[in-house]
């Protein structure tokens, strides 16, 4: 559930002035129509000290189709098709749904893949960090779990996607080997239960 949440809870360089960096998240949005990377997902808890990773791949055709299939330490699958975002835990052998509407929101994926940027979020400059770009993202709405999120970019390749949930716990997506306006296969968004699987209707 957790990776859910960050997931959907999918997406410049270091010396452009933070103005551009703003500038260069509405340029991916507008410009970026598909991709596919890699990535390492690092989940901290409020207190700083516990930390999980997980790892994958992640691929988005926009708008409103992605794929996020972790890989370790376990294995699990993530697929918006359009209509409805599938979670699909292979260990378990069950499958969930939920109309896509009410999945996305303002979260990552919404960010990533949608197509309402400045709909959904208020965007700000961030100081220069790491070696990227960073904006913030605010969500408009106020009752989802996701506080706010930084967006990094490193020339013009997404790099990062930090998450702050209401709770105080962060999320960093790391993202590597970014490949925008990818050819992504239609078949990689779609999603059939395997056969005896629980699936659970949200």
């Amino acid at each position: 559930m957790k990776n859910f949440l960050f997931a959907i809870a999918l997406l410049a360089g270091a010396s452009h002035a933070g103005a551009d960096a703003v500038d260069q998240l509405r340029d991916f949005v507008r410009e970026v129509m598909s991709g596919r990377a890699s990535f390492t997902q690092t989940v901290t808890s409020v207190d700083g000290v516990r930390k999980k990773t997980s790892s994958g791949s992640f691929e988005f055709v926009r708008p409103n189709r992605f794929r996020f299939a972790y890989s370790k330490p376990f294995e699990q699958l993530i697929v918006a098709d359009g209509q409805k975002v599938w979670i699909y835990d292979p260990d378990l052998n069950q499958a969930s749904s939920r109309k896509l509407g009410q999945a996305l929101g303002s979260t990552p994926a919404a960010l990533l893949a949608g197509g309402n940027l400045e709909q959904d979020f208020v965007l700000s400059v961030q100081p220069a960090q790491g070696g990227l770009d960073w904006v913030l993202a605010s969500p408009k709405a106020t009752e989802g779990s996701i506080k706010s999120m930084r967006v990094g970019f490193k020339g013009k390749d997404l790099a990062a996607v930090e998450i702050l949930d209401n709770f105080g716990q962060r999320s960093l997506l790391q993202f590597s080997g970014f490949a925008p306006n990818a050819v992504v296969a239609p078949e990689r968004f779609k999603f059939v239960p395997p056969a005896g699987a629980d699936l659970v209707e949200q």
